[in-house]
């Protein structure tokens, strides 16, 4: 696939991340590049052993820094493609050649995984429900009309990972994405992508608290681009 580069954020994923990685490579991805955002086990070792390009954070500043530092790197490195992929396992490697394909299709510069297109969504209930409040949010904020705002699988053109600067540090960079798409109107195609809840990753996975804070950060910056 023409120079596609993945990118992966990583804290504390020595469990998950090595078999991450070993699919990724089955399937003829050699551009992997691992941020390592201050873990303190071995995420980094075992993601270079692996055969994964691995930077380092020496603390940890959060997804949303770590993949816009992965994405960088991979520009730096001319990409032409940029997929973002999850360290926990949930994301099937299958998956990216579903994304390109639905990219060169359509000719879109963004193609995002959305669980909610498929008949096999299991998104635990709660969860769900947060994440609808999130996708009512971003809806009215950005005006980009997804199904999922807060999926980790997407794939970019150079031309608009060149683009979308991520400043939100933290989880809330999901939909500061989704806000600078519509703000400078890239075009967009949506794939139906499934994603495996195991419970190692629905312990990683955000509290109620979190997502409550991913709404504010959210609702902040969009009270400061107004000021």
């Amino acid at each position: 696939m023409t120079n596609l580069w993945i990118v992966i954020a990583a804290y504390n994923e020595e469990g998950t991340l090595p078999a991450v990685i070993a699919a990724l490579r089955e399937r003829g991805y050699s551009r992997i590049c691992v941020v390592n955002d201050g873990s303190s086990d071995r995420t980094s070792r075992l993601a270079r052993e692996a055969g994964a390009y691995v930077l380092d954070h020496i603390v940890n500043f959060g997804q949303g820094a770590a993949l816009g530092t992965g994405m960088s790197y991979a520009l730096a490195n001319g990409a032409q493609y940029i997929c973002t992929f999850d360290a926990d396992g949930q994301h099937s490697a299958g998956s990216v050649a579903n994304l390109f394909d639905a990219l060169q299709r359509s000719g879109a510069d963004v193609a995002l995984g959305s669980r909610f297109l498929t008949d096999r969504c299991e998104v635990p209930f709660v969860r769900r429900l947060l994440l609808k409040a999130a996708l009512l949010f971003t809806r009215l904020h950005a005006r980009v009309n997804v199904s999922d705002t807060h999926n980790g699988l997407r794939l970019f053109t150079r031309r608009a990972a060149e683009a979308i600067e991520i400043s939100q540090p933290g989880m809330a960079h999901a939909s500061e994405i989704l806000q600078k798409i519509g703000a400078i109107h890239l075009k967009i195609v949506e794939v139906p992508v499934e994603v495996a809840y195991t419970s190692y990753s629905r312990k990683k996975g955000q509290s109620g608290f979190d997502s409550l804070k991913i709404l504010l950060d959210l609702l902040y910056r969009a009270l400061a681009l107004r000021s």
